[in-house]
């Protein structure tokens, strides 16, 4: 059975372009809309001293570089279309399957480490994404810089 919708999560850092390009030759291949994915992860309350720091003007300067980023990869692959971008705050679990079963999609694709041993039992986004999901996941591990 083909699939009809992929939503790619990535980390717009370099390392998603390999996990964009599998998905889109799955998405070829297929026929399927392709959605990408990022979710900013609220930064905690810090404590500076014993006075708390308000962290919201720093957290939405991080949102505001992710969009910017986002657009850039937006136009880079522009088979994904405008509105078939998302860029939300929260965990990323949670928000990626919310999504998922919101948008009706079929595979999640993201990006692994393949770690092992300590960094495996702490878990990764991968990991996470896995365990839960509403639809089949796809792992596109990718190389560690040499």
């Amino acid at each position: 059975m083909p699939y009809e919708h992929i939503l790619v999560a990535i980390d717009l850092t370099e390392e998603c372009d390999p996990v964009i390009r599998r998905a889109r030759e799955l998405a070829v291949s297929n026929g399927a809309k392709l959605s990408l994915v990022h979710i900013v992860e609220p930064m905690a309350m810090a404590f500076g001293g014993d006075v708390p720091m308000d962290l919201s003007q720093l957290q939405q300067q991080q949102f505001d570089q992710a969009k910017e980023k986002l657009e850039a990869l937006k136009l880079k692959y522009p088979e994904v279309r405008i509105g078939d971008s998302h860029l939300t705050y929260g965990q990323p679990r949670q928000e990626i399957h919310q999504l998922a079963k919101a948008q009706g999609c079929d595979l999640i694709v993201v990006g692994s480490h393949g770690r092992h041993g300590l960094a495996l039992l702490l878990g990764s986004t991968a990991n996470d994404v896995l365990h839960g999901a509403p639809c089949d996941v796809l792992a596109v591990r990718l190389k560690r810089p040499e």
